[in-house]
């Protein structure tokens, strides 16, 4: 069915919500869906800003005519080459095949590789600018945001960012599309997951991007995944703008791995000894049971991660060894770390993790703790002043 959904007057939102795929990018859980957005400009010339993912819409063309009302399809702008945003390129050249195709200089070989498609391109560089009669687009290049190829279209009539992948987030759209028709508290924490697992690798690329948009009024962000931002366009990229820039909480991630309890009772023990200490934002993840992404989330804002790892096959837990690579990946900083493990008859896990935290620079505020066989009372003692001293230099 074709909808008629005004963004303003002459912008028109062509969304659609994926409720079947399970995980996006085949990796990351979708327990709420996803939306793919693309929006169309009808003005004295028209212009089709992204696409969705192929078969995602049913006829996507179908719908882009509707919205054209006899008018010809004279631009397709494309900000991310992802498929599931380019998806429907080949689709819309068939059907539009004067179609003039602007992209940067990164964005070409892409879309050759993907739909062999190497006419009827026009690059636009930093800066450049297209007049569409009302609406006058101005184009700026967001490399890693977080694809090498990725841009923004900046309308400077109305004041909207066509913001590819920047300010997006996992979440179906439930019959709301714009930030006032819904509660917001429903996507923030999948917007932060979305930011830490996808695009938090780039975060210096974030900040970058952020002072090519210094001093642009935007008044409307326009995104590919989730909500459009037309009340608060503000509050979105305010926490972008946090989180690129890595400032933690006092927040506390506890996350271990564990065959037969015994971590899991120290993590808990530890988490109990913190709130002792005062610390009042605690959670405690088994990575046997959590996706990493989830983990991941909580732990980009918190300022104390603790990890624990029983042994496995003479090296830390497999699921543990997956999280802190990820973590290595992501580039995490300005974190304190603590470190636990049980053995029984090899102690290679926590000597992995303290391995891994000479990687990745954290804080590593106390010595590891290997507790060998069942946690027992008079083993558990170090685990106070663990407690103490963690949370001493959370408060610093």
């Amino acid at each position: 069915m074709y909808s008629r959904i005004n963004v303003s007057e002459r912008v028109f939102y062509l969304g659609v919500n994926d409720r079947r795929k399970q995980l996006f990018e085949n990796i990351w859980p979708l327990p709420d869906g996803v939306s793919y957005n693309s929006y169309l400009i009808r003005d004295e010339q028209t212009a089709l800003v992204d696409t969705v993912e192929m078969g995602t819409a049913g006829d996507y063309t179908g719908w882009v005519r509707y919205l054209l009302e006899g008018k010809p399809l004279d631009y397709l702008i494309i900000n991310h080459m992802e498929p599931d945003h380019a998806g429907e390129i080949g689709h819309v050249v068939q059907s539009f095949p004067e179609v003039k195709i602007l992209g940067n200089s990164k964005t070409f070989p892409l879309l050759k590789a993907f739909f062999g498609l190497d006419s009827n391109l026009n690059e636009v560089n930093e800066g450049d600018e297209l007049d569409l009669g009302h609406h006058k687009l101005k184009f700026f290049l967001t490399p890693w945001v977080h694809w090498p190829e990725t841009m923004m279209t900046y309308d400077r009539t109305e004041k909207l960012l066509f913001s590819g992948d920047a300010f997006g987030t996992f979440g179906a759209l439930d019959g709301a599309i714009f930030d006032d028709e819904l509660d917001f508290s429903k996507y923030e924490g999948e917007m932060l997951r979305y930011y830490s697992n996808i695009v938090g690798k780039y975060s210096n690329m974030v900040q970058k991007a952020f002072a090519k948009l210094s001093g642009v009024e935007v008044k409307t962000i326009c995104s590919v995944h989730g909500p459009v931002w037309r009340a608060h366009p503000e509050k979105v990229m305010g926490l972008y703008d946090q989180w690129s820039r890595q400032e933690p909480d006092e927040s506390v991630v506890i996350a271990y791995a564990t065959m037969y309890g015994n971590n899991a009772a120290l993590a808990d023990y530890v988490a109990r000894k913190l709130t002792e200490q005062g610390i009042r934002n605690i959670k405690v993840y088994d990575v046997s049971k959590t996706h990493f992404s989830y983990i991941i989330r909580d732990a980009w804002k918190a300022k104390g991660i603790v990890l624990g790892t029983c042994s496995y096959n003479t090296e830390m837990f497999p699921l543990m060894k997956q999280l802190t690579h990820e973590f290595e990946l992501l580039g995490m900083k300005n974190k304190k770390l603590a470190i636990f493990g049980t053995h029984s008859w090899n102690g290679c896990g926590a000597k992995d993790l303290n391995k891994f935290a000479e990687t990745i620079g954290w804080d590593l505020v106390t010595a590891p703790m290997d507790i060998h066989g069942r946690p027992t009372p008079d083993k558990v003692r170090d685990c106070d002043a663990l407690a103490t001293t963690f949370a001493a230099k959370l408060k610093e």
